[in-house]
């Protein structure tokens, strides 16, 4: 994968900050701040002069060279159509607030310079910075915040729905801008409507070189203009793009970015074979690395550049000290044959990570047994205490074992331990009315076989899917592995066409809104939303109310694992691994702060290049 494939999260969209920390200064009012936390108090207060972690000092020069996988056909972030190329929504356009480095969950005023929200978290709105400008000089103004809201909503079938209780954008004021919430006590829609992208009404609503209006709600490769740091100056079609720093660029002396944007030029490169991307880093073509495969990691840095200390490697945990991650093969429930959750458990007992990784991961990885696996968040044991009271509520709704048995995944690694899985996995079959007959699995009423397609976004994964595919084999389930180019991927899962795919979520480490985007049952009607497997369950819905409502830190925790603990026992993803670090490797043309923030690695957006 490509970098920002690699570093970013493991869903398409870029995961949005949830929650806010009750402050006693509220009023029914509201007041103005500079910024919001979703976890404790505010690090930076008014008037701070730059983040703690960046050179001030840093530089402005050089070239940054870097890859991506895939290809991309789109430059406009606001529809939910084609392949995005991500670097350009991340250089070229802003958004109202900037996340902290050094925090869990705070955000900082960038186009906006304040915030305000009462109380009750029914409203929010934000003052914006009056030096915020387009590329082309023109200021950025409530009319394109209120233009980027409505048309991201329009055209964004996820946007949406993670926007549904925001009735309302309006102007309030010459540079504020107000969202009124449908219901009180959201603290979630606050922080969230702070990551919208805020992209020119002017520009959009014009017409291009050729005299053809624009049309904001498709994709388009036109060049497009922001307010952001960089220039797009040149675009190859799905292959190459290329940025400028602008000279220009209104916020380049706000506090959120001294010591930010640091290259003057950024090149990125699209190749559709991974091997081929690494080659190019390899001989030169590119400057960094983020490696994904455990037998590259472990075999493939041994060329002269790294001997001879032109090449550096390390490993970061940086990045993933905020979040949690839940990744595997997820199937269908639109699809009739996966709707008996005895059938989804049987397929875990196929999966052999234990082989796995002595054979090919170079016991690199561990095996994921929690929808927040790495954080504090994910369960463990038995429930106990408020989470035991939320799941007695509901125990009529959710499974029985979740009160008696803790989660655990199926442990193989040999022959033996393999076959005591697939007699399990034969048994759950028979209790979910199929059997193995003349070789194959049937239904036993209908003689249908058991038969799907794993759906993978590149081949990488297929030496993790075609040896669970021939585990299925030997209890009569054909399953069938199909990879697939970025762009078709994304489709298919955004149409629901597919019967298992491999696919995740990254988590926060403070949960909301977005728990009814990735598990409700009204996102799994809804085309484009990352309830990828078609969860409909009223007890998962109810719990997710208690998550988002939730009136103090221990009951929002109590109610994660408790959600954590339903979706593990309703087996809803055969989890696959993880690895909780960054192994990253980049040729000896940087510098960076001596201490990297707490949670991230920071690059490349506060790292800058040697002097010549």
């Amino acid at each position: 994968m490509g970098f920002f494939a690699r570093l970013g999260t493991l869903t398409p969209a870029i995961a949005l900050i949830a929650g806010l920390a009750a402050a006693p200064a509220f009023s029914e009012e509201g007041f103005w701040t500079n910024g919001v936390s979703s976890l404790g108090e505010l690090k930076y207060k008014p008037g701070f002069s730059h983040f703690d972690y960046v050179n001030p000092e840093a530089p402005k020069q050089g070239v940054l060279r870097l890859s991506e996988f895939g290809v991309f056909d789109s430059l406009n972030p606001i529809p939910n159509k084609g392949n995005l190329a991500l670097p350009v929504a991340a250089l070229v356009y802003e958004t109202l607030m900037k996340p902290s480095l050094d925090e869990p969950l705070s955000t900082y005023g960038l186009i906006a310079e304040s915030v305000s929200y009462p109380k009750d978290y029914s409203w929010v709105s934000y003052r914006l910075n009056p030096k915020a400008a387009w590329a082309d000089g023109k200021p950025v103004s409530v009319e394109d915040v209120i233009f980027s809201f409505d048309k991201a909503k329009e055209f964004d079938p996820a946007k949406a729905f993670y926007y549904q209780h925001v009735v309302k954008a309006e102007k309030t004021g010459e540079r504020e801008v107000k969202f009124t919430f449908d219901e009180k006590n959201n603290r979630d829609l606050v922080a969230t409507v702070g990551q919208l992208t805020i992209v020119p009404k002017h520009w959009w609503e014009a017409t291009d070189a050729r005299g053809v209006k624009r049309n904001v709600g498709a994709t388009s490769l036109e060049p497009v203009m922001g307010s952001g740091p960089y220039k797009l100056v040149a675009v190859s079609p799905g292959s190459t793009l290329k940025f400028e720093l602008r000279d220009d660029y209104w916020g380049k002396d706000q506090p959120v970015n001294i010591g930010y944007n640091n290259f003057k030029t950024i090149e990125y490169t699209y190749y559709a074979d991974i091997d081929v991307e690494f080659e190019a880093f390899r001989s030169g073509d590119s400057d960094f690395w983020a490696e994904n495969e455990a037998k590259r990691w472990a075999t493939a840095y041994t060329f002269p550049a790294v001997q001879q200390g032109k090449v550096k490697k390390e490993e970061l945990p940086n990045d993933y000290r905020s979040s949690g991650v839940m990744v595997g093969f997820i199937p269908n429930l639109r699809r009739e044959q996966f709707q008996d959750a005895r059938v989804r458990e049987a397929l875990n007992y196929a999966f052999d990570f234990e082989t796995l990784k002595r054979t090919i991961f170079y016991g690199q990885y561990s095996r994921i047994n929690s929808y927040f696996y790495g954080s504090e968040l994910a369960s463990s044991g038995l429930p106990q205490g408020k989470e035991l009271e939320i799941l007695t509520e509901l125990k009529d709704k959710v499974p029985s074992s979740v009160f008696t048995t803790p989660y655990s995944n199926p442990v193989a690694g040999d022959e033996g331990k393999l076959r005591q899985n697939l007699r399990k996995a034969l048994g759950l079959f028979k209790q979910a009315g199929w059997e193995l007959k003349g070789g194959r699995m049937v239904n036993v009423t209908t003689g249908k076989p058991f038969q799907f397609e794993i759906l993978l976004s590149s081949n990488i994964i297929e030496r993790v899917a075609l040896p669970f595919a021939a585990n299925l084999k030997k209890i009569g389930v054909t399953a069938t592995v199909r990879s697939v180019d970025a762009s078709q991927f994304t489709e298919r899962w955004r149409k629901r066409d597919f019967d298992v795919m491999y696919q995740g979520w990254a988590q926060s480490l403070n949960p909301g809104a977005e728990q009814a985007e990735y598990w409700g049952s009204k996102a799994a009607a809804a085309e484009g939303t990352q309830n990828y497997a078609g969860i409909s369950n009223p007890a998962i819905d109810a719990i997710i109310r208690k998550i988002i409502f939730a009136p103090d830190r221990d009951a929002q925790v109590a109610a994660v694992k408790a959600l954590d603990r339903v979706l593990l026992h309703n087996y809803y993803i055969v989890p696959s691994y993880t690895l909780r670090t960054n192994r990253i490797a980049y040729w000896d043309k940087f510098e960076r702060p001596a201490e990297l923030p707490h949670y991230s690695s920071g690059f490349p957006s506060i790292w800058w290049a040697k002097g010549q």
